[in-house]
């Protein structure tokens, strides 16, 4: 009697606490400001769901993907929700390798995604993912010190005047870098912006017949532009900076202009962390005068690995996260200002945003002129604005992108680098059969 006693006060405990009966669900994802605000704003999920407790895996980008791609590779279950790109998703979901979306409610208005972003995450007319945010690539610039050295951003800059204002900013503030640019080594770090800049110079990847083209004067133009100008005009160990490193500068008041991804917007212009944010202007991604301003699409999304035995509470946590609700409680607790742009088109409709946001316009305008079909001047037969999507890229990608950081700090020449990853890129290309 005593014993039986005993068991039922013990599952009553059980019962009352709740936890001991919780799942847990384990989410891999990024740091960077967006993601990490999620994260502060996830007890709003667990007063909703106290079944489900959420443990977070936040790491750097280069490593983030490097474990995730190892974990769902092998199958390992490690993870119930991946942050991933929109490189990754067609890629991994005909690989059979993420689960569909098919249970985030009826409440969730697929419809509402913006369409290149969708698109981008389906396979078959199959959501593998859901969009936290989505971004292409825009100027921002200081223009304070733009008026005090007496210049004017163009509505549509060329290179060429980037350049030149870079280097008179410069030495008229001696403690301002006149640009910065990424840097670091990754597929998704340097090679992102770098990839963009050789799109702009009418530069690509391979070739119709997929021969590489590292070769061709528009990479050398670019590149030795690149490398130019962030010696004269950039900051000192620069081959470190990727996104989050060049963030921390600009809102320092350490950078005159910075070319990155439009999310960026929201930071550099948020009083609370940036020392400029009434003095940041936004313009279109520079060109050549060719016309093509180097769009990219990206986004980061939330999706459920097929090796996760938990999928029916990771996808209601993704509803959470990337739900029309989502974005009305950020606003709420952190302004509109700050909600993650660039999936949703009610969004770009919202008075409120469009009045809080004085960046949603050029960011919804960059995001339209994407086109990941035709990213270079000349034809490709791959697709991918910053990247190539082709699973080789993740490796190869990540391999030029140490060389070209390697060429940035001064290890190797530009003509050294280049001719490094032409050879790089044309053994993996022939080894992975598309050159015969």
């Amino acid at each position: 009697m005593k014993l039986r006693s005993a068991l039922l006060g013990a599952c009553s405990v059980v019962a009352l606490s709740g936890t001991a009966l919780a799942e847990t669900i384990t989410i891999a994802t990024v740091n960077n400001g967006d993601m990490i605000r999620m994260q502060r704003l996830a007890e709003d999920f667990t007063a909703k769901h106290p079944d489900i407790e959420l443990q977070w895996v936040t790491l750097e980008e280069n490593v983030l993907r490097e474990r995730v791609t190892t974990d769902i590779a092998a199958s390992g279950g490690q993870y119930d929700v991946m942050t991933i790109g929109n490189y990754e998703v067609p890629i991994w979901a005909k690989q059979g390798w993420l689960l569909e979306l098919n249970g985030l409610g009826d409440d969730y208005d697929v419809d509402d995604l913006l369409p290149a972003i969708r698109g981008g995450l389906s396979v078959d007319g199959k959501l593998y993912a859901a969009p936290f945010y989505g971004e292409s690539a825009m100027i921002m610039y200081r223009t304070d010190l733009f008026e005090g050295s007496g210049l004017e951003m163009p509505e549509s800059p060329t290179w060429e005047f980037i350049g030149e204002a870079a280097r008179k900013i410069k030495a008229d503030n001696p403690d301002v870098n006149g640009i910065c640019l990424r840097g670091k080594a990754g597929w998704g770090e340097n090679m992102a912006f770098i990839t963009a800049l050789v799109n702009s110079y009418g530069g690509r990847w391979f070739d119709e017949n997929w021969q590489p083209q590292f070769d061709q004067p528009e990479w050398k133009n670019a590149f030795q532009f690149y490398v130019d100008l962030m010696n004269d005009a950039g900051p000192s160990g620069a081959s470190s900076n990727g996104f989050n490193e060049n963030l921390t500068l600009f809102q320092q008041g350490k950078c005159a202009m910075w070319m990155d991804a439009t999310v960026a917007a929201s930071f550099v212009s948020n009083p609370e962390d940036s020392t400029v944010a009434d003095k940041v202007g936004y313009a279109i991604f520079p060109d050549t005068g060719n016309g093509n301003h180097g769009h990219w699409l990206w986004s980061w999304n939330l999706a459920v690995p097929a090796s996760s035995a938990k999928a029916d509470a990771a996808q209601t946590f993704i509803a959470w996260a990337t739900n029309k609700a989502y974005t009305e409680l950020v606003a709420e607790k952190e302004g509109w200002a700050n909600v993650p742009p660039g999936t949703r088109t009610s969004l770009y409709e919202n008075e409120a945003y469009k009045e809080a946001a004085p960046f949603a316009e050029p960011t919804l305008a960059a995001m339209n002129a994407a086109d990941i079909t035709n990213p270079s001047v000349k034809p490709v037969p791959y697709t991918g604005g910053q990247f190539v999507a082709i699973p080789e890229f993740q490796g190869l990608g990540t391999t030029v992108g140490q060389l070209f950081s390697a060429a940035l700090a001064g290890q190797m020449s530009v003509d050294d680098a280049l001719a490094q990853a032409q050879n790089v890129a044309t053994r993996e290309m022939t080894r992975s059969g598309y050159i015969k």
